[in-house]
This record gives structure tokens, sequence and C-alpha cells, in this order.
């Protein structure tokens, strides 16, 4: 019996028409596996409905990333190729195993010789790059930064400085509810020059995408963050 393959498997980044962010192919692929691993089944049933997913919810097999992964927790959630099934790995929103812990999922795919097939579909991190005519040749994601006002400020001055030694884009996320102070922290921290980049509600009707200079950011009226999912960037 052959050794099944391991599918990453982009979802949405929010409420929007599948067919306009996944190749029918994606779709396809959904339909054809029975079996995936999901940091919550309760996400991942959710999000197969949107997608179309053909067959009986029920009938998909979802099993959780356990809180603290080691290599046996997570070689047994792959045991099932070994058996000959296909596998898809899904993530909350976006791109499986990009600033996710599903990479611990495809790190031992890769260990126990399964074969990982990574699939087309929505990334926030590449859209907003791309969308931000910031530097596409080096750029890093630091994921959440500090919360304390003080240490936040103090990280987004080191990203600054890092950013306008190496010219580097420097990509980073918050909590929806915290974007607004977020916001404001660039403003404080950022020289007038700088610029930066809010991207919200990517690949959804509320998308709204704005590369401007911390001053002139500081010239006009601060933009709606309010608990939407938003990617920031910065340019020294």
């Amino acid at each position: 019996m052959s050794t099944g393959c391991l599918h990453l498997l982009p979802v949405g980044l929010g409420l929007a028409d599948p067919t306009l962010t996944h190749p029918a192919g994606v779709l396809q692929r959904f339909d054809a596996l029975d079996y995936f691993i999901a940091e919550r089944a309760k996400t991942a049933r959710a999000e197969l409905k949107r997608l179309g997913y053909s067959r009986p919810i029920q009938e998909a097999e979802i099993h959780e990333l356990p809180e603290r992964p080691d290599s046996k927790g997570l070689a047994l959630l792959l045991e099932p190729l070994f058996q000959g099934r296909n596998g898809g790995l899904v993530s909350e929103a976006g791109c499986p195993a990009v600033a996710d812990p599903g990479a611990l999922v495809v790190r031992e795919a890769h260990r126990l010789g399964i074969r990982v097939i990574p699939h087309i579909g929505p990334s926030s991190l590449l859209l907003a790059l791309m969308a931000s005519g910031l530097n596409g040749q080096s750029f890093a994601f630091h994921g959440y930064l500090p919360q304390k006002t003080d240490e936040r400020l103090r990280a987004i001055n080191q990203l600054e400085r890092e950013s306008a030694k190496l010219r580097r884009t420097q990509l980073f996320i918050e909590t929806p509810y915290r974007n607004a102070a977020m916001f404001a922290s660039l403003l404080d921290a950022c020289s007038p020059q700088t610029l930066v980049c809010v991207a919200r509600g990517l690949s959804t009707a509320s998308e709204w995408i704005m590369t401007r200079s911390a001053a002139d950011w500081k010239r006009q009226p601060a933009p709606d963050l309010e608990r939407q999912p938003t990617v920031f960037l910065l340019l020294a």
C-alpha cells in the first residue's frame, strides 16, 4: 500500500466568494479528501461548509493539533496517511503552516518521508505585501508585537532601525480589537518619512489598503480598523 500525501489547503481570510479566492482545482481537492488536520475542528467544519464541501460534513474526519505538539502526537496525526489515505492540513485563516502551528505537522511529514503538496490560495501576508508598494525583495514577518504600549513602541523603533539598515519591509499583525492602538503606536514611534501600510479585511468586501508616510497619516483621520483582521507594514 502506498503512503498518502499531505495536502496544504488554504482557507478563506473572511466571508468572500470561494470562487474568487480559490482555484477550482483547489476546491475539488477539498472535496476529494475526508481526513483533515486543523487547529480547531469546529472552525474547520464551518469553513468546509462555506467552501462548498460536497460530502456530508459528518463524513469529514477532522483531528485537532494538540496544544503542546510533540513528535509522537504529530506522527499519530499522520498515521492515516501510512494507511493510504490522503490528508489535508488547514489553518484558522489563509495558508496553513505560514505563521501557523501547522508548520510542525509539515516538518514531521518530511521527517517521516510523506510527500507534502502545497496548494494555491489566499495569504494575507503576501496580499498585503503585493498591494503595499513596499520592498518585496527583502521582507520579514514578526507576528504579534508586545501588548504594553511602552514595549510596543520600543519594538516598532527596533523594527524601523532594522528596516532602514537593511531596506527591509517589516510585517506584523495585531488582535483586531487592538488595531487602533497599534496604528496609534506606529504614528507615535515612526519617523515622519517612514512608509506605513495598513491592509484591512483582505479579500473581503471590507478590504481597504493604503500606504502613506507616517507624516501623511497624521494629517488625515485614522482608518476604521475596529475588529477587522489587519496587516501592518513599514519601510524606513
